[in-house]
C-alpha cells in the first residue's frame, strides 16, 4: 500500500467495467458507453477516437493503431494490424538517388496510408456491441463544441509546433501559435469525416471526397499517394505471439510491431536474474540498460513487415536471450549499437478497456511524432502519420521501403496471462521505448511485488544514441553511481512515454486500473 502522505495515486477499483487512457474526457466517454450497454470494443473505440480531438499532437484520423482483443467466455487473443502500407509508388532507390540515406520525417515519403479508421470500422462490425454510432457520436459532438487543452497536452503542442506546416498550421494553432491551457480545440473538418464514416462505413473516409481531400493535399507536398493505395487499404487479424517472465505468459502483436523485442527483453532479464533489493537501483538500471542495447539492435536487423520479417523464431527463443544475456558485462556499459531507425517519438494514445463480461482490450493509436508529419489534408485537417520514417533506405535490408510495405512499427498493446487466466491488459506509450517499458513494468509486478499504479509510477531509463536518460525520480546517487561505471547520464526534458493498466483480480473478478501520472488521464470504472 502507498504512503498516503506522500503524491501518488491509488487504483481504481471497480465491479463492473473500466477504462484507463490518458485523458479523462475519453476514460469517461468509453465508461458511458459501457453503462449504456456497450461492450469493451465499443468502449475502446469511442474512447480512441475522442483521443484524437483531446490529443491531436499524438494521434488522429490520419494514424494507425494495433489491438489486442480477449471476447468475452473465451480463452482466445486476437491481435488486430490496423497499419498502414507505404504508397505503391514509393521507392527507396528513387530517395537514395536524390542523396538520402534516411526518410526525411517531416515529408510526404514519410507518409504512410493511415490504417486505423479501416481498423475501427473493422473492430466494430467483428466484435463490437452497439455499432460505429455509438461509438463515434461523443467525438463528433466535442469536435464540434470543443475539447478543453490540458497541462500536459498543451506543453507537447508547444514543443511540437515548429514542425506543423501550411495545412497544419491553419487546422492545428490558434493565430499561428499553440493554445493555452484550457483553450477549446474545434476541429468541424473531422467532425463531417466522421460522419462520413457513420453513413458509409470505411468507404467515406477511403474513398470519395474525403480521400480526394487527402491525396490532394500529399501530391502538392511531393506524395506519390493515389486514391487507389487508400481504397486497398485492409487491416489483418494474426495469432498474437507470446513469452513468459516469471511465471506470468506476456502476448504480444506479431511484426510489423516490435512486440517481439518486448518478449526478447524480458528473456533477456530472465537470464540475469533482477536484483531483488533496489527495484530503482544502480544495478537493475545498468543491467536492464545493456538488455535494452541488445534487444534493440536485434529488433533493427530483423524487425519489418510482416512478410519479410525475418528470424522471429529466432527472436523469441530462450537460447538466443541466453546467449545475448552472456554478453553483458555486470559492471560495465558496452557501446551503443548503431541505429537503423532515427525516429524518436513521445506521443501516442493507448486505451485499455475491461467490460462486465470480462471482454479486455489494449489498444494503441499513434500519429508517430507529435503531429505527425506535420501536414493535413487541407479541407478536413486530417493530420498524416510520419510512420514511413520507420522504413530503412538501406538496400536489401528487410525493412527497406517498398511499394505496399508495412514499416517497422513501434506501437505494442499487450496482455498479461497465467495460463489461460488473463491478469492485465496494458501498455507503456513513448515511442521506441514501448518495449522497454513492457519489460519493466512486468518486472516491476513480477520481481518487485508492485501494484500496477506502483509499477507505472516508478522512475524510467532509457539508452538511446549513446545517451543513457534517466528521469529525476532516481536518487541522486544511482545518477551518480552510473555516471561512474561510465554510461553517459541525461535527465530528459520530458517524461519518458506513458502507461496504462487493468489488473483483474483473478480470485474475485474485481477490476483494478492504473493511470499513469505522466499524462494527463485516469483510470475510470463503474
Amino acid at each position: 500500500m502507498r504512503d498516503f502522505q506522500l503524491p501518488g495515486r491509488s487504483q481504481v477499483f471497480a465491479a463492473n467495467g473500466i477504462c484507463t487512457t490518458s485523458h479523462p474526457l475519453a476514460a469517461r466517454t468509453a465508461v458511458r458507453i459501457l453503462e449504456d450497454g456497450g461492450n469493451a470494443v465499443d468502449a475502446a473505440i469511442g474512447a480512441a477516437v475522442l483521443l484524437g480531438l483531446c490529443e491531436p499532437q499524438s494521434t488522429g484520423l490520419g494514424g494507425d493503431l494495433f489491438a489486442l482483443i480477449q471476447p468475452p467466455n473465451s480463452h482466445e487473443i486476437i491481435a488486430l494490424n490496423g497499419s498502414g502500407r507505404a504508397p505503391s509508388g514509393a521507392s527507396s532507390a528513387r530517395l537514395r538517388d536524390q542523396g538520402m540515406i534516411r526518410i526525411p520525417e517531416y515529408s510526404a515519403d514519410a507518409v504512410t496510408i493511415p490504417g486505423a479508421v479501416d481498423a475501427f470500422c473493422r473492430m466494430s462490425v467483428d466484435y463490437g456491441r452497439k455499432g460505429l454510432a455509438a461509438s463515434l457520436a461523443p467525438a463528433i459532438k466535442y469536435a464540434e463544441e470543443g475539447v478543453p487543452v490540458s497541462p500536459r497536452v498543451r506543453f507537447d503542442w508547444q514543443r511540437s509546433a515548429g514542425i506543423l506546416q501550411a495545412d497544419g498550421q491553419r487546422h492545428f494553432l490558434f493565430d499561428g501559435k499553440p493554445p493555452s491551457v484550457g483553450s477549446l480545440f474545434r476541429a468541424p473538418g473531422q467532425a463531417e469525416v466522421l460522419r462520413r464514416i457513420l453513413k458509409s462505413g470505411r468507404e467515406g473516409f477511403y474513398e470519395g471526397e474525403v480521400t480526394d481531400d487527402m491525396v490532394h493535399s500529399l501530391r502538392r507536398a511531393g506524395g506519390c499517394h493515389t486514391a487507389d493505395d487508400f481504397a486497398a487499404t485492409e487491416c489483418a487479424y494474426a495469432p498474437p505471439i507470446r513469452g513468459s517472465y516469471g511465471g506470468f505468459d506476456i502476448y504480444e502483436c506479431p511484426p510489423n510491431g516490435q512486440g517481439a523485442t518486448a518478449i526478447l527483453l524480458a528473456n533477456i532479464l530472465s537470464s540475469l536474474r533482477m536484483p531483488k533489493d533496489a527495484p530503482f537501483g544502480m544495478h537493475r538500471t545498468h543491467l536492464e540498460t545493456e538488455a535494452i542495447k541488445l534487444a534493440y539492435d536485434a529488433r533493427d536487423r530483423f524487425i519489418a513487415d510482416p512478410d519479410t520479417t525475418r528470424k522471429i523464431e529466432h527472436l523469441l527463443s530462450i537460447e538466443t536471450a541466453e546467449k545475448l544475456a552472456s554478453l553483458i558485462d555486470p559492471d560495465h556499459p558496452s557501446a551503443d549499437f548503431p541505429r537503423r531507425t532515427a525516429a524518436i517519438h513521445r506521443d501516442t494514445v493507448l486505451v485499455i478497456v475491461v467490460d462486465r463480461d470480462r471482454m479486455a482490450v489494449s489498444l494503441i493509436y499513434s500519429i508517430f511524432h507529435s503531429f505527425g508529419s506535420g501536414l493535413a489534408s487541407r479541407k478536413f485537417g486530417i493530420n498524416f502519420q510520419n510512420r514511413g520514417a520507420g522504413f530503412t533506405l538501406e538496400e536489401g535490408h528487410p525493412n527497406e521501403l517498398a511499394g505496399r510495405k508495412r514499416p517497422l512499427h513501434t506501437i505494442i498493446p499487450a496482455i498479461l496471462r497465467k495460463g489461460m487466466t488473463t491478469l492485465m491488459p496494458f501498455g507503456v506509450m513513448g515511442g521506441q521505448y514501448q518495449a522497454a517499458g513492457h519489460a519493466r513494468l512486468i518486472s516491476n509486478i513480477v520481481d518487485y511485488g508492485m501494484d500496477p499504479q506502483q509499477a507505472l509510477d516508478g522512475p524510467r531509463s532509457f539508452p538511446d544514441n549513446g545517451i543513457l536518460s534517466v528521469e529525476r525520480g532516481y536518487s541522486p546517487d544511482v545518477v551518480e553511481g552510473l555516471a561512474r561505471m561510465g554510461h553517459h547520464v541525461q535527465v530528459p526534458d520530458s517524461p519518458i512515454g506513458g502507461g496504462q493498466a487493468i489488473w483483474i483480480n483473478p480470485d474475485n473478478g474485481v477490476l483494478q486500473g492504473a493511470s499513469d501520472h505522466r499524462k494527463d488521464g485516469c483510470a475510470i470504472g463503474y
